[in-house]
């Protein structure tokens, strides 16, 4: 009964020292993990990007448009760097990329709007550049609104109505906005927790690879075949289990800087967090095995394969892009990685910290992913017994 430990605990105790032996594989697993939580965290500290520059150009420079310009310059998102009558003025500053967006009041808009005609108010935002441009977009918007109330109000206010009576008229029904699971609207809280995990994740893979190729690529497969005397099980359980404990350790150690340090919401808990955590190493572990027995014995291109596939979970993880507008084969292809259904375990345990039965599907998924190696062992068998190390 203890002879497969003795074996494992021996390729465990080869692989350590294989570890002091190359300090550069230690750093690649530890510190980019890390490096990667530190650069997420500090990028996007403030959790949305707050004060973009834009350019206002009123031209009607009356006193209501000077008092709407107050109000839009307390908008959070929007920073008005440029304030002019030239429209030309602004426009150059976009094209030379010291602006994203341009609000414009044309001349006659007062006197318009307070002799009951409609006058015309536009903004131009630069969609180069995506997301500022969808921020200046909404605060754009909001401003256009205000502006045709601020007009509104003023024309009421001249004809003698009170402002209740002016309230009830602009704003009839009173709307309330309620953001679940996010409700600070923080865009740290969505992207740091997917993509610092899914990076860790990619980086797990592709060590998996390494480490198993590295074997063929010394000639030392037959020995370590000898070492485990022809148990696979007993060969991968040795072989990955330091890597196991380490990524488990810097998967927890984000889980508490994330839930802990940095107070993102956690519904379900850290600690149940932090069994998704080992459970997303695990079928990682699983995904980087499967690679590696597509190609046995040919390193370069398992970890090819590898960072491929690895790289393409980003975009098929649903967190960018719903998978459902998705169409139907790449719905079907989200279904192989582990990034799409741990972010699903995420949305559905910590953000909204619903039962586990609405996402059972996406946890057997993820075992399943991790024993589905199993089912090829015998490629890993026939590579060490038969096949060198090919480029």
């Amino acid at each position: 009964m203890l002879t497969p430990l003795k074996d494992i605990w021996f390729i465990t105790r080869r692989e350590m020292r294989a570890f002091a032996k190359r300090p550069i594989f230690l750093v690649i697993m530890f510190l980019a993990p890390l490096g990667f939580l530190w650069m997420f965290t500090s990028l996007m500290q403030s959790g949305l990007p707050t004060k973009l520059p834009a350019a206002l150009v009123d031209e009607d420079d009356t006193h209501v448009t000077r008092q709407l310009t107050r109000i839009l310059g307390v908008m959070e998102e929007t920073h008005f760097v440029m304030q002019t009558k030239s429209f030309t003025e602004a426009r150059q500053a976009m094209q030379r990329g010291e602006i994203y967006a341009i609000f414009r009041i044309p001349k006659g808009t007062t006197e318009a709007a307070l002799t009951q005609r409609q006058p015309v108010i536009s903004f131009y935002t630069n969609d180069t550049y995506y997301v500022a441009a969808s921020l200046l977009m909404k605060d754009m918007r909001k401003m256009s609104e205000m502006a045709g109330l601020a007009m509104t109000r003023a024309t009421m206010r001249a004809r003698g109505f009170r402002d209740d009576q002016i309230m009830g008229t602009l704003q009839p029904i009173v709307i309330e906005s309620h953001p679940l699971g996010n409700p600070h609207l923080n865009y740290s809280v969505v992207l740091s927790n997917l993509i610092v995990p899914g990076l860790l994740m990619l980086v797990i893979m592709l060590t998996t690879c390494y480490s198993l190729g590295n074997e063929w690529k010394r000639g030392r497969q037959k020995y370590l075949y000898d070492l485990g005397k022809g148990r696979i099980g007993v060969i991968l359980i040795g072989k990955l289990l330091p890597q196991t404990v380490l990524y488990t350790i810097i998967f927890w150690l984000i889980d508490l800087i994330f839930y802990s340090y940095l107070q993102f919401p956690c519904q379900c808990g850290v600690s149940r967090m932090m069994l998704w955590g080992f459970l997303a190493v695990l079928s990682s572990q699983g995904f980087g095995l499967l690679m590696f027995e597509a190609f046995p014995s040919q390193l370069r291109m398992a970890m090819s394969a590898c960072s491929l596939l690895g790289v393409m979970q980003f975009s098929l993880a649903g967190f960018s892009f719903p998978v459902s507008a998705m169409d139907e084969p790449f719905q079907w292809l989200s279904n192989i990685f582990p990034l799409h259904h741990y972010f699903l375990i995420y949305v559905n345990q910590c953000l909204n910290g619903y039962s586990i039965s609405y996402v059972w599907t996406s946890v057997v998924a993820l075992v399943a992913i991790f024993l589905l190696p199993q089912l090829f062992s015998f490629r890993l068998r026939d590579a060490m017994l038969y096949k060198e190390y090919r480029e």
